[in-house]
């Protein structure tokens, strides 16, 4: 049944917006409820929807026109007018207010009709109805009107402000703050009761953070003020990493059939949090088109604004859609006494308030009969209290807007006091010439009080306390089976840097999720190891979720960048731990070290081997023939530049790093040297030595001698430079090989590195080039080609070495210079001395093989 009500809502309101042009000034204005003073102030409240209405009296036992088409009766704002009375009452009690005189009012209800509004203004003004412009029907009445108090809404308060300003006559907005209500030309804009906006904004933020509801949707009125709201919120929501994901305006659609309804139905589906800004009759339409389809499972955050239980359904009616809503409110003290007025209120008590009658009736639910097309009233509990009805119909509680008007009734009356004392002061006092006050002097008195005009009177508008306090409320169940407003929570704002949000998060149901709060993201958190990177323009909520690289981790959820892991560290496969790197280096224990000391060895044995041949078969012509002490020297030398290598193999330090190097740049300066020596006594023999020859052979052996010694001091010296500059020392790499550092040798100096490296290049080159042009001289112990195929091996090896090294790293480095330092050598060995060797042993004379192969 309530949803079909609310169905009905929907579609008479959509009707009532297209035919609300339709109504003219010659309606009769509704009866209003008057009550004389020495002032009146008067007051436009709404107490229900229609779509028509005509002249109605409500009074029990007495017939009454049947209202078309009301769609629902808001019984709760009822309790706007009786703050409004209540408020007066306790004036009047005061002598000292207004010097023994009193204030009454004069109180219509336009039902959420702009254009009644406009007629009942012009009754407040006139006293006729139909009201007559610019004439007083009633003069005792209209004369003393001093102030009025409404509307509901901004639309509505605009309308009331076209007439009474064409009179000067101050009034007191108690809608919603809207700045744009100051900005009419040739207009006097109504007063309103001044808003922190920056306070709301960042309670609303904080209490977003709080859930982590990044993800959201705004909801709000079709006019300047709900375009206010969409920019100054989004700006500082964006600040604070919240996105909003639909921003729906003109919520009161026009037709179901509408492209805009269907899209808001697809935003409340995929968007869990909705922020909903603008009073409770922007919303009523909105209310009824989600509670008329599915079941979205929303959480609305509203201001008080849009008083969430105002319309008069039970729980399982119009607010199941809502359940869970969060609301926020100007902390208020509660008004002393108005719960024991509310419960004094009866029909009896009050028999010329015609509203309260039609109220009564609804609330304790008076049997009635139809006699002709009239309605009957009749055994209405007129002895009742309001405080025994249920909280769908009626709340004990002051509501929002019930305390801007008790506060703006205070503020006229402050404003009359001030203008009286005025007189007083003059001695003008007079109580008979009080009876014509005239309206507009109450503007200066209003305009220094506690409400501002809104005209960009910074001192006024934006008037701020030291700290503002807004109390949080949640939309709760009730075991009556109704719905509640319950405070769960406060925010405090001091200023942007100082703020407080205090939740007590067991009173807080958050309705279908059962208290298990709803994810509310465009993407959920990238998981460990992953970071975020952005793709859209709503970039700080919707993302791609990308692995982090290599050395860096993530090690929470949802993390914008990923952080480098310490140099000593690395990162493991899920990016999302540090593990310590393991230290690396070319150690004995490691199948390449002991593969590459072994061959060293052998190679070494071997040398020393051919060494002893050497040695022993001196005597013989090949090895005479050949210069016997260079051969010697230069088996030396290899077998020294084969034990060099083992000084690279281990944990570097710097007696090896700086001996490494040089021996091995001495060692093979000596074994090329000795080589060229040879190759220069085999040139001298075959070239310059010849019979009847005045050059002698030990001329040609000196020289040879200065060669080897020459050669190898000039590397000695360059080797000395390299100590004394820039020498070799241990090192670290922690970046060349993942997951590991490497301990090694820099080189210090790079240059000299490459210039001992050139130097033995050079004298490979000149041997090379003087053994091929002597590989052709003619001899049976010519040693040319070996020399040439020897030094052909060793500067293949040692080109191959340059890039190769340059390309290495960590432990290969180190390893590729090794095999070349035993590659050169091994064929320098192989290629000079395996010849004479098998010569020497296979070609020596029968005694020697039979000895041998015996």
């Amino acid at each position: 049944m309530e949803l079909l009500i609310a169905f009905s809502l929907l579609i008479v309101l959509i009707e009532f917006q297209e035919q609300i042009s339709c109504f003219s000034l010659s309606i009769p204005a509704s009866p209003g409820y008057y009550q004389d003073g020495d002032f009146v102030i008067g007051g436009l409240f709404s107490l229900r929807v229609t779509a028509r209405d005509n002249k109605i009296k409500f009074a029990f036992n007495d017939a009454m026109a049947i209202p078309e088409a009301v769609i629902v009766n808001l019984t709760k704002n009822y309790q706007h007018m009786l703050a409004m009375v209540f408020a007066m009452e306790k004036i009047n009690k005061e002598p000292n207010i207004l010097f023994n005189m009193s204030l009454g009012f004069y109180l219509f209800n336009d039902d959420f009709f702009e254009t009644k509004a406009m007629e009942s203004s012009m009754a407040l003004l006139s006293g006729a109805s139909p009201p007559i412009p610019n004439y007083s029907c009633r003069p005792e009445k209209t004369d003393k009107l001093v102030a009025v108090i409404g509307g509901i809404s901004t639309g509505i308060s605009t309308q009331i402000s076209r007439v009474l300003s064409l009179y000067n006559v101050p009034q007191i907005s108690y809608a919603p703050f809207d700045q744009s209500l100051g900005t009419r030309d040739k207009l006097q804009s109504p007063y309103q009761f001044p808003v922190h906006t920056a306070a709301l904004y960042q309670g609303i933020i904080q209490l977003l953070l709080y859930f982590t509801w990044v993800w959201v949707g705004l909801v709000v009125p079709d006019e300047m003020r709900g375009e206010l709201f969409i920019k100054e919120i989004t700006e500082e929501m964006i600040k604070h990493g919240i996105c909003v994901a639909f921003a729906e305006k003109d919520p009161v659609f026009s037709s179901f059939g509408q492209v805009r309804w269907y899209q808001l139905i697809v935003h409340l589906i995929m968007t869990r949090v909705v922020i909903a800004f603008g009073d409770s009759h922007d919303f009523l339409t909105l209310v009824s088109l989600i509670n008329s389809g599915a079941i979205f499972g929303n959480i609305w955050i509203t201001t008080s604004d849009w008083y969430t239980a105002i319309l008069p359904f039970k729980q399982n009616g119009i607010y199941t859609p809502f359940d869970g809503a969060l609301s926020f409110s100007v902390h208020k003290d509660e008004i002393l006494g108005f719960k024991d007025f509310q419960k004094s209120v009866q029909p009896r008590k009050y028999p010329y308030d015609i509203f309260i009658q039609d109220v009564w009736s609804i609330l304790f639910e008076c049997p009635h009969v139809y006699e002709h097309v009239v309605k009957k009233l009749s055994q209405c509990e007129q002895n009742g209290s309001l405080s025994t009805r249920s909280l769908n119909v009626w709340d004990m509680n002051t509501s929002p807007l019930s305390y801007k008007v008790h506060e703006a009734v205070y503020a006229i009356a402050q404003a009359l006091h001030e203008e009286l004392s005025l007189r007083v002061n003059l001695d003008s006092f007079d109580k008979c010439g009080l009876q014509s006050p005239l309206p507009w002097k109450l503007h200066p008195f209003l305009q220094k009080g506690k409400l501002g005009r809104n005209i960009n009177e910074e001192n006024i508008v934006t008037q701020e306390d030291s700290a503002t306090k807004l109390d949080i409320f949640n939309y709760h169940s009730l075991q009556s089976g109704t719905k509640a407003q319950v405070k769960v929570g406060e925010y405090l704002f001091e200023s942007h840097s100082v703020q407080h949000l205090f939740l007590n998060d067991k009173l807080i149901n958050l309705g279908v999720y059962n208290n298990q709060i709803p994810f509310s993201l465009c993407k959920q958190s990238c998981p460990l190891g992953f970071r975020k990177t952005q793709y859209s323009w709503y970039a700080i909520c919707c993302y791609y979720c990308v692995p982090c690289p290599a050395g860096e981790i993530t090690n929470e959820t949802g993390m914008d960048q990923c952080f480098k892991c310490p140099e000593d560290q690395y990162s493991n496969k899920q990016r999302n731990q540090c593990l310590p790197k393991i230290i690396a280096f070319l150690s004995h224990e490691d199948t390449l070290g002991v593969v590459l000391v072994s061959v060293a060895i052998s190679l070494s044995a071997f040398s020393a081997m051919i060494l002893g041949l050497f040695i022993h078969y001196r005597d013989t012509p090949i090895i005479r023939a050949n210069n016997r002490n260079l051969s010697y020297v230069l088996l030396v030398s290899l077998m020294l530049c084969f034990f060099c290598s083992l000084t690279f193999i281990g944990q570097p330090r710097t007696v090896t790093c700086v001996l490494r190097q040089m021996i091995f740049g001495v060692v093979f300066s000596v074994a090329v040297s000795a080589i060229l020596a040879k190759t220069f006594i085999v040139v001298m023999a075959f070239k310059i030595i010849k019979p009847g020859s005045t050059l002698q052979m030990w001329m040609v052996t000196r020289v040879s001698n200065a060669i080897v010694c020459c050669g190898s001091i000039i590397q000695v010296c360059i080797c000395a430079v390299w100590l004394g500059t820039y020498p070799p020392f241990p090192d670290v790499d922690m970046q060349s090989e993942y997951g590991q550092i490497i301990l090694l040798c820099n080189e210090g100096s790079t240059l000299a590195f490459y210039c001992v490296l050139g130097y033995l290049g050079f004298l490979a080159s000149l041997s090379l080039l003087i053994a091929f042009l002597a590989r052709r001289l003619p001899d049976t112990f010519n040693e040319a080609k070996t020399i040439t195929f020897s030094m052909m091996v060793f500067c293949s090896v040692w080109i191959s070495f340059i890039p190769t090294y340059l390309s290495s790293t960590g432990k290969t480095m180190v390893a590729v210079e090794i095999f070349s330092i035993l590659a050169s050598s091994a064929g320098l060995l192989g290629c000079m001395f395996l010849p004479k060797c098998y010569m020497i042993l296979l070609r020596s004379g029968s005694h020697f093989r039979k000895k041998v192969f015996k």
